[in-house]
């Protein structure tokens, strides 16, 4: 492993720890957030694996897989989760949509959210 996949790898693995953290303090808003910065960066970590470049400037994670040319190799339920939390990034970030978010994520939706990063993070690892 390169140092720069290792480093998006360590990145992904501190944001899946405190995705953890944050399921078990109750803060379910940042579970989803960090959910999505766990993939976010494990993506850029296979993004300079297959690519051997700089990953994207961007937090989207389709654009993110589809540039770096595996979006195809992720089955549905990968690509339907993508598209889960995908807008958790931005949602969690701005106080219009913080209250709509929170109303929808509970302690057992978060534990989904962590179960699904972790398959898709260790699915990833596995390639790298």
């Amino acid at each position: 492993m390169t140092e720069k996949v290792k480093y998006w790898v360590d990145l992904s693995d501190y944001d899946f720890d405190t995705a953890l953290a944050m399921l078990n303090s109750e803060r379910y808003l940042y579970v989803g957030f960090m959910c999505h910065q766990t993939v976010e960066k494990i993506f850029k970590a296979y993004f300079v694996f297959l690519r051997n470049e700089n990953p994207p400037f961007s937090h989207s994670l389709s654009y993110i897989a589809k540039n770096g040319g595996f979006y195809k190799e992720l089955n549905e339920n990968l690509r339907d989760f993508i598209d889960q939390i995908e807008p958790l990034n931005i949602e969690a970030r701005y106080p219009t949509y913080k209250n709509k978010l929170l109303k929808s994520l509970n302690k057992d939706k978060c534990a989904e959210l962590i179960k699904n990063t972790k398959v898709l993070r260790e699915w990833i690892k596995k390639k790298l």
